[in-house]
């Protein structure tokens, strides 16, 4: 019996090339609430919940968390990365490799910690279509990166065992889910974080991007 494996994809910095119109957005935000944080500080943390990521920021910080500060930084950081998402382009190779999944029978879904309010942008200029592929957002599920929810509500809604899909990502954030639920994942470099440090948060592979990714597709159960 052949297990046949399911894809699930992370989408900032693993299909679209967004991540740092997302830190510049985050600072913008930050920069309104009078918190001075280096942008560095910033990406390190991009990929994980925009909830946990406030909580994380003002608590190095040492700044009061409250509700109220927490939803202006969201919305701050939606409002500007509304206005930076005309710069958002997919990452090389990311076209094809979901085309050549689908050309060959192989299930695939997208799984963000970005709100719709963000997560659309990108989906539209990545030209998938939410009504024909299954895309699961922050909305959706009770915790988000690196808490495993969306993974496994995305291989729900394809159907299938999550111990069966390989979850490919960017982040260690996306690394550290995958290995929650027991799937494979596999590092993208496209998103800022180095080889080791997504070997150490789970990784199994580690590829440049998508297309070096297709390149070496029958390497993480890929067959036609």
């Amino acid at each position: 019996m052949r297990i046949e494996p399911v894809f699930l994809f992370d989408l900032d910095g693993t299909l679209v090339d967004s991540v740092y119109q997302h830190v510049l957005a985050w600072k913008e935000a930050l920069d309104a609430e009078g918190i001075d944080l280096s942008v560095w500080r910033i990406h390190r943390k991009i990929g994980m919940s925009g909830g946990l990521f406030t909580n994380q920021l003002l608590r190095e910080t040492g700044l009061d968390i409250s509700a109220e500060r927490v939803d202006r930084l969201r919305q701050g950081h939606a409002a500007a990365y509304k206005r930076l998402a005309g710069q958002v382009r997919p990452l090389p190779g990311a076209r094809e490799l979901l085309a050549w999944l689908t050309d060959n029978g192989i299930p695939w879904a997208i799984a963000t910690s970005g709100r719709m309010e963000t997560a659309a942008l990108n989906i539209e200029a990545l030209g998938v279509d939410p009504a024909k592929v299954p895309v699961v957002t922050r909305d959706q599920v009770k915790y988000a990166k690196p808490d495993p929810d969306l993974f496994v509500a995305a291989a729900g809604r394809l159907g299938a065992p999550i111990e069966t899909a390989v979850v490919v990502g960017d982040a260690i954030w996306d690394m550290l889910a995958a290995t929650r639920c027991r799937a494979l994942g596999v590092g993208l470099l496209s998103g800022g974080y180095g080889p080791d440090e997504l070997r150490q948060a789970g990784a199994f592979r580690v590829y440049d991007d998508p297309a070096d990714l297709l390149k070496h597709i029958d390497e993480v159960g890929g067959r036609r």
